[in-house]
């Protein structure tokens, strides 16, 4: 049983609406990173057969020209799609306890609400030819879905 050797895979694939505007910041070194978190929620049925929604809070990391794009244009409310994977990563605080939270590092992030011609004009050509280290960002056509 100890060579029993798994495949990797850590996917994710998530749609939400941002719950707060991004917070783009760079490194000492100038690589970009952006932190936001989305809402994702589902619909179901309980036992006595009334609607319920349930709704889950997922963190989002996004670095270099990804980053980027998601701070210049996604907002609080915006619907997005995001591909990437599960990362956890823990801290000391200043009085000495130890903090830790799994979130999602984005590979690729789509934005779903409709763009104005300018916008989708600027975000477009900046995604047509990402380098193969750096993640892609499209722009979505799909109908606004409200919040």
């Amino acid at each position: 049983m100890a060579d029993l050797r798994l495949p990797t895979l850590n996917r994710v694939l998530l749609t939400g609406r941002l719950t707060r505007d991004c917070e783009l910041r760079y490194t000492p070194s100038g690589v970009a990173v952006t932190n936001f978190s989305i809402a994702c929620n589902r619909r179901y049925k309980d036992q006595s057969g009334e609607w319920r929604d349930e709704t889950t809070f997922v963190g989002i990391v996004a670095w270099q020209r990804l980053a980027e794009r998601c701070g210049e244009y996604l907002h609080k409310g915006s619907a997005i799609m995001v591909e990437g994977r599960l990362h956890s990563r823990s801290w000391e605080t200043e009085d000495g306890q130890r903090r830790s939270i799994l979130e999602v590092r984005a590979d690729r992030v789509e934005f779903l609400d409709r763009l104005g011609a300018e916008e989708r004009a600027a975000a477009t050509a900046t995604t047509e030819s990402p380098k193969a280290d750096e993640p892609e960002t499209t722009p979505g056509t799909d109908d606004d879905v409200p919040f």
